[in-house]
């Protein structure tokens, strides 16, 4: 041989001083001992280790929406089904840990579903949105139909070919109520010219998306109707069931008038397009517009009375009750109440949850097994997702599932439990328990559903808990069943004196809601939050609920750490529409500044949502730190020891280029809804049509040089027409100064 490769020793823990003595590793990873510990803990979880594999298929979901491109969803399914494969090849072998590689083999497996599901989801039923706003001659087919009496409108959905190129498409169309026809009903053939638009992007960084919530239901345009209505052929829609939805509306309507007659159509039969705007605001400032959605509230209040009178009944019957399970025919009734109330209030995704959970619960009963879990809670999420993958990221689903899924855990914990057990106790003492955890639970649930509301609308009643001790047990025990009542007394007649009843128990509830909205800090406002500080909150949330023991306390350190992220973010200096011609400047004063005074409600809410600001803003050309001439704004807005000089277009009158170059280069940001010209070059940032064609909507922090745009969250998503998505730390256009 050449040489030979000499022996290296290896000593014990005495090794003197040869360095070429090999020493052992003095630390060792405990990984046997984590996994040890990993299978320990999910042998002992037993049945509670399910609802995270639907937690998985959740994560799916939300991953397709993160994710930017199908390369991205693509290298995302690929890497889980690797994942997966490899885990149960291994765990497949090893006897130590099967639990741990088990999990291993099946979270990956469920995060693909989720993302798969949704994808196909997109596929099957996305549309391509109208190339461009046109107002032109439709034929259409009536598909459905919502009267909004509370908006002076009612709101078509048509199926229609585009203007242009014949394709067929479905659109939505606003009537005013001067121009409707009884006849316009579904099924109608109908002869408009209407004023058609692309579904809107998102106005702001952070603000609802309506592009993406059309694209899933197959939306291509909105728009108004310009002019009378032609009925070409009418439609016999009042046969069906969204006519006697609109009937029962409407004769509620007529029995009980007001706002309180509004609350009790939208009670009984889910339209609440005449609730009054105030009305809404202040249940939702006081924590009380759960009421208002159907979900699971209602539907366990219809299944629940149904159950109990059919059994209540079915026992005087001695001949029927010897011979067949009571429990077993109650439920059958309730379910099949729970799938009709479903289907008369139109078979929103929350209802539709909650007639699913409902449902479980009956089979429970029936079969004498526990009623309420987690799991069961779990399967019904599930099955939501299965068929309605984008309900995920509504408000409407998270805050459905997270109030049930408090409720559950909540009163599932081993100290409710003891405090709720039967004893022997004075009766004032056991209403006193119930109220105090009625209360308890109230506070929970605001708790757990303040995150979602702050995320999605940016700011939250404070006191909902106090305001739903007494509106929950209003609404389920005395409003409901005295509407229940009044609509078959009505059958004979009778229903006068129980209209009374059910209209004064509703004028209560809308009092504690105006009333509780009105207290000095009844409300919280929050700039936008920031996606990673809500999966914070959704993860400690989810592990303080799906576990048990003292393990579940866990979840409390990335909860705390999302609140001090929510308590110290700052809002952005300055905000920026997706069409230019809305501009805020935030911080001054406590007072938002806006460019304009619109006549859009919608455009202000979204400056003074995202702005984290309330009270009525300032304009622009009223604010001392600004100087204005017809067509433009000049202001400067002071961050620190930096000051910025900002240019605004108020209108698109033409004005000498010269003189626009020399203002566009004293400029850090320019700011117009018009094209600018080549030689308008300002210091940082030209946000002029081109630009925000490309980026969307744009939030500036000033002190960070950061530049947040709409097209940053969009990726390639089919809802999205603009441009490809900048990186948060790229500066638009120039570097800033």
């Amino acid at each position: 041989m050449a040489g030979h490769v000499p022996l290296v020793p290896i000593s014990g823990d005495e090794s003197g001083d040869n360095a070429a003595v090999q020493r052992p590793w003095r630390k060792t990873f405990p990984l046997s001992s984590i996994a040890d510990a990993a299978e320990s803990f999910l042998v002992h979880a037993g049945l509670d280790r399910g609802p995270w594999l639907v937690v998985a298929f959740a994560v799916g979901i939300a991953l397709w929406f993160l994710l930017p491109a199908p390369e991205y969803w693509i290298s995302a399914l690929t890497m889980c089904v690797l994942f997966s494969m490899c885990a149960w090849q291994i765990g497949h072998k090893n006897e130590r840990w099967p639990h741990v590689f088990l999990a291993m083999a099946a979270v990956p497996v469920m995060i693909a579903g989720g993302l798969t599901t949704v994808w196909v989801r997109s596929v099957i039923v996305g549309t391509d949105a109208v190339a461009a706003p046109d107002t032109a001659v439709v034929h259409a087919r009536v598909l459905e139909r919502h009267e909004q009496p509370g908006e002076g409108r009612i709101r078509l959905v048509l199926a229609a070919r585009e203007p242009g190129t014949d394709r067929a498409v479905k659109v939505r169309l606003n009537l005013p109520q001067e121009h409707d026809d009884p006849s316009i009903v579904e099924g109608a053939l109908i002869h408009v010219k209407a004023r058609l638009m692309p579904p809107s992007p998102p106005m702001l960084p952070g603000a609802y998306d309506f592009a993406r919530a059309a694209w899933f239901k197959g939306l291509a345009a909105t728009g108004s109707v310009v002019g009378p209505v032609t009925v070409v052929e009418a439609g016999e829609g009042n046969l069906g069931l969204p006519g006697v939805q609109r009937q029962l509306a409407a004769h509620i309507r007529e029995q009980l008038q007001g706002s309180p007659g509004a609350i009790a159509a939208a009670l009984a039969s889910g339209d609440r397009g005449a609730i009054a705007k105030a009305d809404e605001q202040a249940m939702r400032d006081s924590g009380l517009t759960h009421l208002l959605s159907i979900s699971g509230l209602h539907v366990s209040a219809v299944i629940g009375a149904v159950y109990v009178l059919t059994l209540k009944i079915l026992a005087l019957w001695p001949w029927f009750a010897l011979r067949v399970r009571l429990p077993l025919v109650a439920a059958g009734f309730g379910a099949i109440a729970g799938i009709g109330y479903t289907l008369l209030t139109g078979s929103d995704v929350p209802t539709v949850r909650s007639c699913i959970g409902a449902i479980l619960v009956l089979m429970a009963l029936a079969l004498g097994r526990e009623p309420l879990s987690l799991r069961m809670v779990a399967v019904a999420m599930f099955c939501v997702l299965l068929l309605w993958p984008e309900a995920l990221i509504g408000p409407s689903f998270q805050m459905s599932f997270a109030a049930v899924i408090t409720i559950v855990a909540l009163h599932m914990a081993k100290p409710v439990k003891a405090f709720l057990a039967p004893r022997e106790e004075h009766g004032v003492v056991w209403v006193g328990r119930r109220f105090v955890m009625l209360l308890l639970t109230g506070l929970a649930i605001e708790l757990a559903l303040a995150p979602i509301v702050l995320f999605h609308f940016h700011r939250a009643g404070l006191y909902g808990a106090f305001a739903n001790v007494i509106g929950i047990p209003l609404t389920t025990f005395a409003t409901m069943p005295l509407i229940a009542l009044a609509l078959v007394l009505d059958l004979v007649g009778m229903g006068g004196p129980v209209w009374w009843l059910a209209g004064k128990s509703l004028e209560l509830l809308l009092f504690i809601a105006h009333f509780t909205a009105s207290q000095p800090g009844a409300v919280a406002a929050m700039p936008a939050m920031a996606v990673g500080t809500f999966a914070l909150f959704v993860a400690g949330g989810l592990w303080l609920a799906l576990w048990r023991g003292r393990v579940r306390l866990l979840g409390l350190f990335p909860m705390a750490v999302a609140s001090v992220l929510v308590l110290t973010a700052s809002a952005p200096d300055i905000l920026i529409s997706g069409d230019g011609r809305h501009l805020g400047i935030v911080g001054e004063r406590e007072r938002l500044i806006v460019l304009r005074d619109s006549r859009s409600s919608y455009a202000k809410d979204n400056l003074l949502e995202l702005s984290g600001m309330q009270g009525d803003p300032l304009i622009l050309s009223q604010w001392p730190g600004a100087r204005c001439s017809p067509e433009f704004c000049t202001a400067i807005v002071t961050r620190g020891h930096q000051a910025y000089v900002l240019l605004a277009a108020r209108n698109r009158t033409r004005v000498d280029v010269r003189m626009l170059a020399r203002a566009c280069a004293q400029a850090d940001i320019v700011v117009a809804d018009r094209y600018l010209p080549r030689n308008c070059q300002p210091r940082w940032i030209k946000a002029d049509k081109g630009m925000l064609a490309e980026s969307g909507g744009m939030a500036i922090y000033l002190d960070r040089h950061r530049v947040e745009t709409v097209a940053q969250t969009q990726g390639q998503h089919g809802w999205w027409r603009g441009g490809s998505a900048r990186s948060s730390e790229e500066p638009a256009r120039t570097t800033p100064p």
